[in-house]
């Protein structure tokens, strides 16, 4: 695609999985934490709407199709910001214009993240008729003094509550998603945080340890000395009683982050993000990947709704892949699988760093396949950066 209007076609690659990416930019508040692209009502003032949003969202999903030609989506994800602040209305627009465009698979699996405050059963019940298949809650912490220093407005109980509502409205897959590490929250707090998401009936769980983004509030929290920033053995024991925990309730990690009760309650769309698929985001700010090109919008919604009113694109820029940002990737997402990486995908040094790391503890040798220990897990990042030197 271009800027000025033109569309330039992408190689596709045909054979892989196909997903499509919707980004809803609208909270209601804003995170301390949260770096990512979204926009209060009072921020955006009346520059843009979820009206102006949307109309823009279906000229992007119309562009996507005269760009990479029409391909049922296999995957759908809808996140945020908040896509619960649409409405099941609302929400139940986006997969109708992502059905009417590049359509969608038999079997598609198609979710909405959801803060448990903007839901209830009636919107649950909305967005099963509408055709989204699951659910991905925000829950955070239980623990009231956590959910306070992260800016969640949402009460303790009301995640639970909320995934109990969206399992009696039809929905076999709820996610809930945790944060650890964040200042003043005890192991007697996370702990209880895993009794309650234990207690919720869901069959997938997300733990993502608590990141100080610069420019956020939280970061200028710690900058001015008011919060501790997380201590790094701190998680990494927070990480070994979230998998211990989960383990011992029947869940497996299939990603360093992710833990499902059943192969089938893994996130089928980012599986395809962590095995190289092909997806198209669309929205303000949203990245794709097609046949080893990526680009991203631009990220303001009024300026993004304005360039495709006009007919344009909002790509703001593009790479194409070389030979070497696919090996690094390759590496770097696979890896943190629980099938973990073809030996094959290395090369000789690499293969001798994985030798070496299994001699080290970090990973485990499984046939043809390298796979982190559990030590490895805490220690990725070192270990990606080993194998693709």
């Amino acid at each position: 695609m271009s800027q000025a209007g033109g569309v330039t076609p992408v190689r596709c690659d045909t054979g892989g999985v196909f997903g499509v990416y919707v980004h809803v930019p609208f909270c209601a508040t804003r995170c301390g934490y949260c770096d990512f692209n979204t926009y209060t009502a009072g921020e955006l003032g009346s520059g843009a709407s979820p009206a102006s949003w949307l109309e823009a969202l279906k000229r992007e999903l119309a562009l996507g199709v005269s760009t990479v030609g029409r391909r049922p989506a296999e995957t759908v994800f809808v996140g945020g910001g908040t896509p619960s602040l649409l409405g099941a209305e609302g929400l139940a627009a986006v997969l109708d214009a992502v059905r009417e465009t590049f359509g969608l698979a038999p079997d598609a699996e198609v979710t909405t993240e959801s803060n448990p405050e903007s839901t209830s059963p009636e919107f649950f019940a909305a967005i099963r008729a509408a055709g989204y298949t699951r659910v991905s809650l925000g829950m955070q912490s239980a623990a009231p003094h956590v959910l306070k220093v992260l800016d969640r407005v949402h009460t303790p109980g009301r995640p639970v509550a909320a995934a109990r509502e969206a399992r009696a409205a039809g929905f076999e897959r709820v996610n809930l998603d945790i944060i650890y590490g964040t200042p003043g929250e005890s192991a007697v707090d996370l702990r209880a945080s895993l009794d309650a998401v234990l207690s919720a009936g869901v069959d997938h769980v997300s733990a993502y340890s608590l990141i100080v983004e610069d420019g956020t509030a939280l970061a200028r929290r710690v900058r001015r000395g008011e919060l501790p920033a997380p201590d790094e053995d701190v998680l990494a024991a927070d990480y070994e009683l979230i998998d211990e925990t989960l383990s011992a309730a029947g869940f497996r990690w299939y990603e360093v982050s992710n833990w499902a009760s059943s192969p089938e309650a893994r996130c089928r769309h980012n599986l395809g993000y962590w095995r190289g698929g092909d997806w198209w985001g669309a929205g303000p700010g949203a990245h794709s990947h097609v046949g080893g090109v990526r680009w991203w919008n631009v990220k303001h919604p009024a300026r993004y709704a304005a360039l495709l009113a006009e007919g344009r694109s909002p790509e703001a820029g593009r790479e194409v892949l070389t030979d070497g940002d696919r090996h690094l990737e390759r590496i770097m997402l696979e890896l943190r699988l629980a099938d973990g990486l073809l030996l094959e995908a290395l090369d000789a040094d690499g293969e001798r760093e994985a030798h070496s790391a299994v001699a080290d503890g970090l990973l485990t040798l499984a046939g043809d396949r390298a796979v982190l220990t559990s030590r490895g897990r805490l220690l990725a990042d070192a270990v990606v950066r080993r194998l693709a030197a």
